[in-house]
């Protein structure tokens, strides 16, 4: 496997193709405003003007985009990766996105002869830069084994979820834990504030005992500096956190931190944050 496209080049997106050409890939991109990507392109990244071009003559095609509705515009329809990947060419979303959506185009690839992956990930802007996220993948298990050197181009904790769907029902586990971490470290960090305590030597005494977690270390704590820019979108950890409610709503399962955090975000975004990073979610409590 040498040649691979890229559809999705954001924050996340953009240090996976260089991790993918420092580890020897030829890899074509595309994502709808070039300007963003001179850099990667001054790096080696070859340019494509479609999606459809970006498919073309490839052994892999990655996505990593925004909204399930994004992933349905690139994957589907006469000018999507399906019908204008090779036969054989193995397709691998990792965007968070909907379970039943990846099974969708798993069924779609198999017709059409393709191999399809569904593989978020999880890690950051950071893991994402020094090629050690974390990635969930679902699908067959030979095609998997196949696209490990890819996988390990990009990660460092690399896991085989089972069938289709199942790296995306994964990351859902992801996300729920996350935003139960997320709103303790924030409210964590409310009451010291509001108790005369000093935020950050309180955040140092408690960050290395059964309190600690990333989401106290690498996320909440930025707030501290007033540092809200996204390492990842509150707008689209709100998006993964209304896939996993309604999942679990699928199976009968009630999620009452989910649901709160959910709530806590989406009056954020109303406010007019959901382009900061998920830290933002300690403005909730006005701080």
């Amino acid at each position: 496997m040498k040649k691979i496209g890229f559809v999705g080049v954001g924050i996340m997106g953009k240090s996976m193709v260089r991790n993918l050409m420092k580890a020897g890939f030829e890899v074509s991109i595309y994502t709808r405003t070039r300007s963003k990507v001179e850099d990667v392109i001054g790096e080696g990244a070859i340019w494509c003007d479609s999606v459809a071009e970006c498919a073309k003559g490839r052994d892999a095609v990655i996505s990593i985009v925004g909204y399930p509705k994004d992933v349905i515009e690139v994957y589907f329809g006469p000018a999507g990766i399906l019908a204008n990947a090779d036969p054989g060419t193995y397709v691998i979303d990792m965007t968070t996105t909907s379970p039943k959506l990846a099974v969708q185009i798993f069924d779609e690839a198999e017709k059409l002869g393709l191999h399809a992956i569904d593989a978020p990930v999880t890690g950051g802007d950071s893991g994402a830069k020094a090629g050690t996220l974390t990635i969930l993948a679902g699908g067959k298990k030979d095609d998997f084994d196949t696209c490990m050197p890819v996988f390990e181009a990009m990660g460092k904790n690399i896991n085989y979820e089972g069938k289709a769907g199942n790296g995306q029902h994964t990351k859902m586990c992801n996300q729920i834990a996350i935003a139960g971490a997320l709103a303790g470290a924030c409210e964590a960090m409310v009451y010291a504030k509001n108790v005369g305590l000093d935020v950050d030597v309180m955040l140092k005494s408690i960050s290395t005992g059964a309190a600690g977690s990333a989401q106290m270390n690498n996320v909440a704590s930025k707030a501290l500096k007033d540092d809200f820019n996204p390492g990842f979108f509150l707008k689209h950890f709100i998006k993964d956190m209304s896939l996993a409610e309604e999942e679990a709503a699928a199976v009968s399962v009630k999620l009452d931190v989910l649901e709160d955090v959910l709530q806590m975000c989406r009056g954020l975004e109303d406010e007019g944050m959901g382009d900061l990073g998920t830290q933002a979610l300690i403005k909730h409590y006005k701080w």
